[in-house]
């Protein structure tokens, strides 16, 4: 039973639902009736036309002197809404609970909702930046004992700022969006040249995406306690990886060609709001002390993530596990005066734990491919194959038990072209 001083809603949804009314997170839908695209709301296998009922609101007088959210959801990505900032994001979900659980909404919100199965999903943020970190301490180490044997593990630097390169925005692409292998050159220790084909080793990289709103000025800084501010939400990411090209690409810049033919989304995100019972404390950062603009509210998140390969669970990664928290990788990517913009979106890198079972990425699950996987079917794997589909789920810790849903990301990987 529902604690009274917790919300329930009016609509059919399983108490134990991981999209139920203490989740509502965001994405942009559109319909075979509707093929504008509109911001919409999912509330267990439904989604609510946000700006549509929030037009309602508007024009009945029943929204106030607050933000004009029917205009921002009327549009086809969040962006708008999340350049309203954090206090309109704040009564935008106060007012979706209202409509949700006060049973007098009933006959205005029920036209307006959409089944799941019937509505096309679209990437939900036009994304602006994108980083990619490296905030894991265990996958750091890993790589290192993988690609350098005969030195120690993690570079100098690693814990004395949270390590990250820029990505390529335009190939973000929306869960569910197939994969093509990449092509690009690639050249083993032991090759006399490189050579030039598809990637014979494609990995995968189990992440969290962080949206951002609030545009800050150039030359400006977002500081560690200021980042909640701007801190919209989050997504499952799997950034996709050919190691051969990265491997050979990689010296003196960094990743390049090997990561940016794709990197995957979920659909929807989960406010940071609905994360609020998953706020952790981060693993001890005082040997090396870090410097004072990255400490602060550095809290981490309690998520729990869940990878399958072809219907095989292959990992469970722990966030809770990273030592980088997701504010002061906002603070460190503005301490030099690096704006930011609406839609910014940055990830963690990959999540990985101390057990072969918490790894993120099959690089370190298969040590390189000398361990290879042995999946439901009898088949193994030490890279991805053609036709191979990956999925990547996750929930975290909600109210009085609930668990807070953070939508799956899938892709399956199509032949190079």
């Amino acid at each position: 039973m529902t604690p009274p001083d917790q919300p329930s809603t009016w609509l059919d949804v399983p108490a134990d639902h991981p999209f139920g009314i203490h989740t509502l997170p965001y994405g942009v839908f559109s319909t075979g009736a509707d093929p504008a695209r509109r911001v919409g709301v999912r509330i267990g296998d439904l989604v609510l036309d946000a700006g549509a009922v929030a037009a309602i609101g508007r024009d009945a007088g029943l929204v106030g002197d607050g933000p004009d959210l029917a205009t921002a959801w009327l549009t086809p990505s969040l962006n708008a809404f999340l350049a309203l900032g954090r206090p309109a994001w704040t009564v935008a979900r106060q007012w979706l609970t209202e409509v949700l659980t006060d049973e007098v909404h009933r006959d205005g919100v029920s036209p307006h909702l959409h089944p799941l199965a019937d509505v096309v999903l679209h990437l939900p943020v036009e994304v602006a930046d994108y980083v990619d970190f490296y905030a894991s301490e265990h996958h750091a180490s890993n790589v290192g004992k993988i690609f350098r044997p005969d030195n120690a593990a993690l570079p100098p630097n690693w814990k004395h700022l949270p390590i990250g390169y820029h990505g390529r925005s335009g190939t973000v692409v929306v869960s569910g969006t197939d994969v093509v292998r990449p092509t690009g050159q690639r050249k083993a220790p032991s090759d006399p040249a490189p050579v030039f084909g598809p990637s014979t080793r494609l990995d995968i990289e189990a992440e969290l995406g962080y949206v951002v709103g609030g545009s800050t000025g150039l030359g400006s800084r977002v500081s560690v306690d200021e980042a909640g501010d701007h801190l919209f939400g989050v997504v499952i990411l799997n950034d996709w990886s050919a190691r051969d090209i990265q491997a050979w690409e990689y010296v003196p810049l960094g990743p390049f060609l090997g990561k940016s033919f794709a990197t995957s989304v979920s659909a929807w995100v989960t406010p940071l709001d609905a994360l609020s019972e998953a706020r952790t404390a981060l693993p001890g950062q005082t040997d090396p002390q870090i410097l004072p603009y990255l400490q602060g509210d550095a809290f981490g998140l309690d998520i729990h993530l869940e990878v399958t390969l072809n219907g095989t669970v292959v990992s469970r990664p722990e966030h809770a596990a990273m030592y980088w928290s997701p504010a002061q990788m906002l603070a460190h990517l503005t301490v030099n005066g690096a704006s930011i913009r609406n839609g910014d979106l940055f990830a963690s890198g990959t999540i990985s734990g101390p057990t072969r079972e918490s790894r993120g990425s099959l690089l370190e699950l298969t040590w390189n491919a000398t361990e290879p996987l042995t999946l439901d079917d009898g088949t193994t794997r030490g890279f991805l194959e053609d036709g191979d589909t990956v999925t990547m789920t996750a929930w975290a810790p909600g109210p009085d038990g609930a668990r807070i849903g953070v939508a799956e990301v899938t892709g399956t990987i199509i032949p190079a072209r």
